[in-house]
């Protein structure tokens, strides 16, 4: 066993095991509640720049399976948990979390209070920090300059690439990588959609010439509103055609729409936030992470709140009623969390069958 140390911007330091590669990583803190989706979110574009500490107190009890990766890599910078499981327990499992760290040499920590650190994050907000099996004495003071940067186009894919629908064709969907999760195009395939998944930067003119019946906008990292070139294009793809937007496509449609976006004390990761429909009362228990919101108060005339967070009353969802367009902070493909929106893909295929 490694010695690894944690070392907050605030000055505090932690002492505990290391796993998975050795090294030095800098990254934003923040938690994530979520009892299951271990390959899910070590592999979400979402949280890209991002050290991540797993709340709940065992983490890779059931190891890791490839085919639940939502991306081809890892994107979180590191990993702080109580006690990782050296011996997982799953007929699914190819390998443990130990080993699929090291394959993509991300550092980790267990042994640490993670009890202590969600605490301070929720009191404080979220705030650089470093893991480190290097660096026992890292200065504190280096850690305030950190800033995730260029963060979407880091996550998208460079080339457009084509996923085929499942049986019969019924609509061909352009879908604008911001980080995009695979289970957000698995889930148009499988309701017969022809999928192509465009780079960050495809201009507006090049979506409006394809063809498409609709458009998706995928979740992803950082700011929102670091992303200028891309809501100019979206601002030219507002009521062209139907548009379906999760979480960053859902923060920054509403930036090209006029609205505002504002970052979160400590944001909501995690598998257990509920959400309220405002138009039918239904609540939905969602899987999110995201920390920036859609300031509600900014929304403009032309949007209507749809979803509000049930615990601190954000905007969970804006729908455009006379562009063809609504937005999701949730995420309703739902790999790693609860189903019960996966209706909202529904939504979309109603949406582009009226002509």
């Amino acid at each position: 066993m490694q010695k690894a140390y944690l070392i907050l911007e605030n000055g505090k330091k932690y002492e505990g095991v290391g796993f998975g590669a050795s090294g030095t990583s800098v990254g934003e803190l923040v938690f994530t509640t979520g009892m299951t989706g271990c390959a899910e979110s070590l592999t979400d574009p979402s949280y890209f720049g991002q050290i991540v500490i797993f709340t709940f107190p065992q983490f890779g009890n059931y190891g890791i399976a490839r085919a639940d990766m939502e991306s081809s890599g890892i994107h979180v910078r590191g990993v702080v948990v109580r006690e990782q499981c050296d011996f997982p327990s799953n007929f699914r499992c190819e390998l443990t979390v130990d080993e699929f760290l090291k394959e993509h040499n991300i550092v980790a920590i267990s042994g640490v209070d993670t009890r202590e650190l969600t605490q301070m994050i929720r009191d404080g907000g979220v705030m650089n920090a470093v893991i480190t099996t290097e660096e026992p004495d890292y200065p504190a003071e280096k850690l305030k300059d950190f800033r995730i940067r260029d963060s979407v186009r880091g996550v998208s894919v460079t080339a457009p690439t084509v996923l085929e629908a499942r049986g019969e064709e019924k609509h061909r969907v352009a879908l604008l990588d911001y980080g995009a999760k695979k289970s957000i195009a698995e889930n148009l395939a499988k309701r017969g959609c022809r999928v192509t998944v465009c780079p960050c930067g495809t201009p507006a003119e090049t979506i409006l010439a394809g063809g498409y019946d609709g458009l998706m906008l995928a979740n992803g990292p950082g700011d929102p509103a670091d992303n200028v070139y891309e809501i100019e294009q979206l601002r030219k793809l507002l009521g062209k055609l139907p548009i379906f937007g999760i979480c960053l496509g859902h923060q920054m449609l509403a930036l090209a729409a006029g609205g505002k976006t504002v970052k979160m004390k400590f944001g909501h990761r995690g598998a257990n936030q509920p959400v309220k429909d405002l138009e039918t009362g239904r609540v939905y228990i969602t899987c999110q992470n995201h920390g920036y919101a859609v300031d509600k108060d900014s929304l403009p005339a032309c949007a209507k709140l749809r979803f509000a967070n049930v615990n601190d009353g954000t905007c969970e969802g804006v729908d455009y009623p006379g562009l063809r367009a609504f937005t999701t902070q949730f995420h309703p493909e739902a790999h790693g969390g609860p189903r019960d929106c996966e209706g909202m893909f529904d939504r979309f295929i109603a949406m582009m069958e009226v002509r």
